[in-house]
């Protein structure tokens, strides 16, 4: 390496030296834990949404077999097929997520 490349890499050494002490590049680290904790909120959201579902149906189907007038069996069955696909959708979800993580793991490094 002659000197002036020598020179050109400790000047951009330098220069990255200087925007890690930045704190913009010191937020970026901050901002991890926001991304975790907003995908654990969504995911807690969706199980929460998809276990409302369900308990909503098991309500129609109790009241129905009660005989309460204000539950149709149209209602019911509407309810039942609802929480029955939201359950479905989660689970293919869940087995995604599973499949990702192993195809994560299973990377060499």
């Amino acid at each position: 390496m002659s000197d002036m490349e020598i020179n050109r890499v400790i000047a951009q050494m330098r220069t990255l030296a200087t925007e890690m002490n930045t704190p913009a590049a010191r937020n970026v680290d901050a901002a991890k834990p926001a991304a975790d904790d907003q995908f654990s909120n969504i995911l807690r959201g969706a199980i929460e949404k998809v276990n409302d579902q369900s308990k909503i149906s098991n309500e129609a189907v109790e009241g129905f077999l009660r005989g309460d007038e204000s539950q149709s069996l149209a209602e019911v069955m509407v309810a039942t097929q609802k929480a029955s696909i939201s359950f479905r959708a989660m689970t293919e979800v869940r087995n995604r997520l599973i499949e990702a993580y192993r195809e994560v793991m299973n990377m060499p490094i």
